[in-house]
């Protein structure tokens, strides 16, 4: 089953249950990948989390009752799956910018979301570059610390800390050697994500080094990455002030452009942060660890 074919049938489900309970860990098994992993997918490909998404699905259709049927508003509220009129009234008035009783007067304004679908779009935008390589088992260590996906806690608030307490110099100084696979370009620090298997709705992040012969790795986490093939993205050169942006936009054309019609997918997720510095400007790579789709 093709990319296209699973994300849309991830969407039916979503359509099919706006009424009733949607099980986000279902959504995510109708893709064939985990609740994060659809999750994260899905904002960057349409900048927008999948729960709003279906918070403005079902208030467009509830603006549509409200318009069509003489269903009473708290009636309304119950099958949209809001506890009460209040809390339903709430969540109208802020999509809508009126409240429920007002979206019934003629000549009043709404807005409507329609069902998305996911298909090829061409854009002509200009070429990605990537390489596709295949790495033997090896081993990282670090600084490693459990997220809840849309938590208020990011993984950029850890690599704050981190700087400001010296915990990435420390493991600078601790990593060693860089392995024979990178060259001296590259930064000693990086960061892993969804190395492993977690609770449903968070995920695994840890600022990490490899680890070599001369590496120091007392006190820290360490992990065995197994043997994987790596779809690697590298960006242009860059300012450090446009590090967010940069990194944002790989993603966004990994998840969008690349993986829906490279004949791969992820592999639970797991993916690399690699950073580094060349002529005076920084660059990054995005290493997703994928296999061919069968």
């Amino acid at each position: 089953m093709d990319w296209l074919t699973r994300m849309n049938r991830a969407m039916d489900y979503i359509e099919l249950n706006l009424t009733g309970k949607i099980d986000l860990k279902e959504v995510a098994q109708c893709a064939c990948c985990s609740s994060y992993q659809f999750q994260r997918m899905f904002s960057f490909i349409t900048d927008v989390s999948l729960a709003e998404y279906i918070r403005r699905r079902r208030l467009t259709l509830a603006a549509i009752e409200l318009k069509n049927s003489d269903m009473r508003v708290v009636d309304i509220a119950i099958k949209y799956g809001y506890e009460s009129p209040v809390s339903f009234a709430r969540a109208f008035q802020l999509l809508h910018g009126v409240n429920p009783a007002m979206a019934r007067e003629e000549g009043t304004e709404l807005k409507a979301y329609p069902r998305l679908s996911f298909l090829i779009s061409i854009k002509g935008e200009k070429a990605m570059n990537y390489r596709i390589e295949t790495k033997e088992p090896f081993q990282v260590f670090g600084i490693e610390k459990l997220f809840q996906f849309n938590g208020v806690d990011t993984p950029a608030e850890l690599w704050k800390q981190s700087h400001a307490n010296g915990e990435v110099e420390r493991l600078t100084d601790n990593a060693g050697d860089l392995p024979t696979f990178l060259n001296q370009n590259y930064h000693k620090v990086h960061a892993v994500c969804s190395y492993k298997k977690t609770e449903e709705g968070s995920f695994p992040y840890m600022l990490s080094a490899f680890k070599g012969d001369s590496s120091k790795t007392d006190g820290y986490t360490m992990i065995t990455i197994p043997a994987q093939t790596w779809a690697i993205f590298p960006s242009d050169l860059f300012t450090w002030d446009k590090f967010d942006e940069t990194i944002e936009t790989l993603y966004k054309r990994f998840f969008s452009e690349w993986l829906p019609t490279a004949g791969y997918e992820q592999v639970d997720g797991m993916e690399f942060e690699v950073t580094g510095v060349k002529d005076g400007l920084n660059f990054v790579e995005l290493w997703f660890a994928v296999r061919k789709l069968t």
